[in-house]
């Protein structure tokens, strides 16, 4: 996969080069722009059942590969502000990626869910992974920024779960408070995500979580909308 990205870190676009003959395979939904000679085939690609652990896992029921005859481009771009990073996945590398954030991939990568644990779920955490496997390129989006991070063998790192983007599956991870009771209602510090390497981790710098919760307050109540109407 042959990939440019361009206007990042916050508002980047890859456009990715089609070769005659060749596909790749883009979140429903993701496709910016297209040039040249570009079709598109929608399917939910390994079936219903698949369709579904995709779509709980936080993307779509239905994933778009774009093919080419002769040639062309097909741009694409995350939902939110932010950047784009490209990666390489092999058989002994599987990727965890945070639903959302990933954005298109060669068709030789498979792209199955793969729940977060009950643990993670019942805390509110999120962390809803889709599971990347196979060989070849993925393109990677966030919400701001996009930090990556190598850990070496028993090193560890914890993040905040709205920052999680992807992480290799040989990175060990577990699901907790970020301190206390006390640290979690009065501190702002909810539940966080503790990593042990070996591995690579991609973090960004925004949590899309946390701009739900600055816009909430910032939203008029449904009481507030009333008595407006009655004056």
């Amino acid at each position: 996969m042959k990939t440019e990205i361009s206007c990042g870190p916050a508002f980047a676009l890859a456009e990715i080069s089609v070769p005659a003959g060749g596909s790749v395979r883009v979140e429903a939904g993701a496709m910016a722009m297209m040039r040249g000679d570009i079709s598109i085939t929608t399917s939910t690609r390994g079936g219903f059942m698949k369709g579904l652990r995709r779509s709980l896992g936080g993307s779509s029921f239905f994933v778009n590969d774009f093919g080419s005859d002769q040639g062309g481009v097909v741009g694409v771009a995350g939902a939110l502000p932010g950047d784009i990073v490209e990666t390489t996945i092999n058989e002994e590398t599987p990727l965890l990626v945070q639903s959302g954030c990933w954005l298109a991939s060669d068709p030789t990568v498979d792209v199955d869910s793969k729940w977060g644990g009950s643990k993670g779920f019942f805390s509110g955490a999120g962390l809803v992974l889709l599971r990347c496997s196979g060989t070849g390129e993925i393109l990677l989006s966030s919400y701001g920024a996009i930090r990556p991070i190598t850990l070496t063998t028993g090193e560890t790192m914890t993040l905040d779960s709205g920052h999680v983007v992807a992480f290799d599956e040989s990175v060990q991870y577990r699901i907790r408070k970020a301190g206390g009771w006390k640290s979690m209602i009065l501190g702002g510090e909810g539940i966080v995500t503790e990593f042990t390497g070996p591995g690579r981790i991609w973090m960004q710098t925004r949590s899309a979580t946390d701009l739900v919760d600055w816009l909430r307050t910032r939203m008029p109540s449904n009481s507030t909308s009333s008595n407006s109407n009655n004056s």
